[in-house]
């Protein structure tokens, strides 16, 4: 692997400096020609501290490196926070490397990154390229990676010319549902998983998500994610009170991260594993759970 990564990188903090100092030291052992810091702004005069810490954190970047910093004024959440730094992202690049304040990437999952942005950057049947894996050691295929019909964005990267195309609002779903949720998935139950999703943000009741909005993009656009056949990132911010998401521990926050072989093996052909796919929405999007959040967020809207 090379010393240096050509490839931008876009870290997104807000106000945990303990957790992206750490993300910050993982990327400087990867040294990116170019690294774009966005911060959030603090909801109240207690995070102002912080946030502040945060925003030094760019103090530690010591290599040769393009920097650029986004530092928001006031809070805009942890929905349109990462969007707005992305945003900004692909603004000024064409293709690039997301990581959260959570997100502990191993080094070979930037340049897996970085490979796979190039490789694919024309070819619109692929939309992103994820650094987890949660098959928990089936690999799936011959090849370093395989294709998924899902994006999972702890760890990931894109392109331009896909981003251009999410709506965070999703405001064509009502109009293409039954026929993109129809194509996508052959079975009701998932359909239905689904549904309650979508719906869940179209009505305001699911506030918090963003990137559920991107896998709607990547279905009507029949587009596919990459999945590596390794776990290359560890969400480090599962079970902390500070955590939106992942306030306890579970199946995934203890996944072993694993670093990728070089040179990689292509797979043969662009077709989405389906054998991975079932597994992914059977451990992943489970039914109830989801049913269950329902309940819990109609209960706290009324």
């Amino acid at each position: 692997m090379p010393k240096q990564l050509n490839t931008p990188v876009l870290l997104i903090g807000f106000n945990r400096p303990d957790l992206t100092a750490r993300v910050m030291a993982s990327i400087k052992k990867v040294k990116p020609r170019a690294l774009y810091f966005a911060v959030d702004g603090p909801r109240n005069d207690k995070e102002q501290t912080l946030v502040k810490e945060v925003q030094r954190i760019i103090g530690l970047v010591d290599w040769q490196c393009v920097v650029k910093t986004k530092f928001q004024d006031r809070n805009l959440g942890c929905k349109f926070g990462p969007v707005a730094a992305m945003d900004w992202f692909f603004t000024n690049e064409k293709m690039g490397i997301i990581l959260e304040d959570d997100v502990l990437a191993d080094p070979s999952f930037f340049y897996f990154a970085q490979e796979l942005l190039h490789k694919y950057r024309n070819n619109q049947r692929v939309g992103s390229i994820s650094g987890n894996n949660f098959q928990f050691g089936r690999k799936r295929g011959e090849g370093s990676y395989y294709f998924s019909r899902y994006s999972h964005s702890c760890g990931w990267a894109t392109w331009r010319r896909a981003w251009k195309l999410y709506n965070i609002n999703i405001t064509d779903y009502q109009e293409k549902s039954d026929r993109v949720l129809g194509v996508v998935f052959k079975n009701w139950p998932e359909r239905f998983y689904w549904k309650l999703i979508f719906n869940g943000i179209r009505s305001g009741k699911n506030s918090t998500a963003w990137d559920y909005q991107w896998n709607w993009m990547m279905w009507k656009n029949i587009m596919l994610g990459i999945i590596p056949n390794d776990n290359l990132v560890e969400n480090i911010g599962f079970g902390r009170p500070d955590a939106t998401h992942t306030k306890f521990r579970s199946i995934f926050s203890n996944l072993e991260v694993k670093k990728i072989d070089f040179p990689l093996v292509h797979p043969k052909n662009i077709f989405r594993n389906r054998v991975a796919d079932d597994f992914t929405q059977r451990n992943n999007y489970v039914l109830w759970k989801e049913l269950a959040m329902y309940f819990i967020r109609r209960w706290k809207k009324d």
